[in-house]
């Protein structure tokens, strides 16, 4: 069997095993870590570095936080806050992700150069960007289900059958993309744990993630690390301190097929990934 993979700007990337994408989060509002690492770029890029060092196999670099309430910042002040640092870590040979939801400031960082992967928590649903990334040959994207928009999307969020909507959503948004002739391999998808979901949906999406990646035939991209569900399923209030329940969930979605796990604790997620391959554990 041909070993699937992610095709994202200058890197081939194979699926064959997890790989870990590490979190940079350049904004002073940030769910877990707001402020930690947005006071200067030296600071961003000690800890995209340790990142590395602690396993990550890609840094994905965001400069707007969409945690829910949240209010947007405008796009000067998103780019402000991601250009010199994706300008450095562009320079490392590594995979390099961009977390906006905006045409305009993925416009700026391709042009920049450097960046291998835009990742959108809209699935390019903002104005252009579907044809953006179409003129690009290689660049990768994960396309994220959310309900709403971050500042209300907790407040009420409602489905029929969860599995089955996020589904046909993001078949949708990937037919788009394939449509605009974008190569399928340059696709991965996210649901969108947190964003218009609560804790029951949440877990109903975990519990069917094979059958979510069979009806969209695209490799899975989850990020759970630090979130609010932990939270509720452990009694953890700040968000900090949430890593052992944050891995568990992260191992939980292997077991059940995803290909690429986002988090803050990258070193305790890979350690658990080690043994968890080693003792050949399966789903």
């Amino acid at each position: 069997m041909n070993t699937r993979i992610w095709q994202a700007g200058r890197f081939e990337i194979a699926l064959d095993k997890p790989k870990i994408m590490g979190i940079v989060n350049l904004t002073p509002d940030s769910l877990s870590d707001g402020g930690t690492y947005s006071q200067n770029v030296s600071i961003a890029l000690a800890h995209a570095e340790q990142l590395l060092k602690d396993g990550a196999d890609i840094l994905d670099i965001g400069g707007e936080s969409t945690r829910p309430g949240s209010d947007g910042v405008s796009l000067e002040e998103e780019w402000a806050r991601v250009q010199q640092v994706l300008a450095e870590v562009a320079k490392w040979n590594v995979p390099v992700s961009l977390d906006t939801r905006h045409t305009a400031i993925m416009e700026k960082a391709l042009a920049q150069g450097g960046v291998d992967i835009i990742n959108d928590v809209a699935a390019l649903s903002d104005e252009g960007a579907v044809a953006l990334l179409a003129q690009q040959p290689t660049t990768g994207m994960c396309l994220m289900h959310m309900q709403g928009l971050p500042k209300t999307m907790q407040l009420n969020p409602q489905y029929q059958d969860v599995v089955e909507e996020v589904a046909r959503y993001l078949k949708a948004r990937a037919a788009e993309c394939v449509q605009a002739g974008i190569d399928p391999e340059r696709i991965t998808l996210d649901p969108g744990f947190g964003f218009g979901k609560n804790l029951q949906h949440n877990i109903t999406l975990i519990q069917h993630l094979p059958e979510l990646m069979d009806a969209t035939g695209f490799p899975l991209l989850i990020g759970i690390s630090r979130k609010s569900m932990i939270g509720e399923l452990t009694g953890e209030q700040d968000a900090a301190k949430r890593v052992h329940g944050s891995v568990a969930a992260a191992l939980a979605t292997v077991a059940r097929g995803a290909q690429i796990i986002r988090v803050h604790d990258v070193k305790a997620t890979a350690d658990a990934l080690k043994v968890w391959e080693a003792l050949g554990v399966s789903a």
